[in-house]
């Protein structure tokens, strides 16, 4: 399944979206009302922490590829899959609002790293839309793969230089 693929399938079947993106901080808000005086001890920080990362990772590449279409193909492009770009950007900000209302999220493992990641991620996506915009590669008619290998890449050298530079 190629990724045009996913994301027709996800916009023929909005119902599922929502139930996933509604389910995510239905759980954070019960597991905050399960364990209220708990909730900065393993595994419930954990739990936080993986609930974040479940509509954190989608809706940041919902922001990428909205960008991506409004920038190749106008505003136009960005309206029809209203579902897939609103909704996962807004169970984000929520889940975050509900577990930030029971504990810290710098306290959470892995969660204080998600800027430096979201930060990396969107650098490397802009140097490969710039790539492809400039004509120096036709990203468009490679195959899923090939662009996923190469966004690897490209994010591996950012990541290299980002270290380098930033310390």
């Amino acid at each position: 399944m190629t990724l045009p693929d996913f994301i027709r399938l996800a916009a023929e079947h909005p119902t599922e979206v929502v139930f996933y993106f509604t389910l995510v901080p239905v759980a954070a808000f019960l597991a905050g009302w399960m364990e209220p005086e708990e909730d900065h001890l393993p595994p419930w920080n954990y739990l936080y922490s993986a609930l974040l990362y479940l509509v954190a990772v989608p809706a940041t590449l919902s922001l990428g590829l909205s960008a991506y279409q409004w920038s190749v193909g106008g505003a136009a492009a960005v309206a029809p899959d209203v579902v897939l770009q609103v909704v996962p950007v807004a169970s984000f900000f929520y889940t975050a609002y509900v577990i930030h209302r029971r504990i810290a999220l710098v306290t959470l493992p892995g969660f204080g790293r998600l800027a430096g990641l979201v930060g990396l991620v969107a650098v490397t996506a802009l140097l490969l839309w710039a790539v492809d915009r400039s004509g120096l590669l036709d990203l468009g008619s490679w195959k899923v793969q090939y662009v996923v290998a190469v966004f690897l890449l490209l994010l591996v050298v950012v990541r290299a230089l980002w270290r380098r530079t930033l310390g």
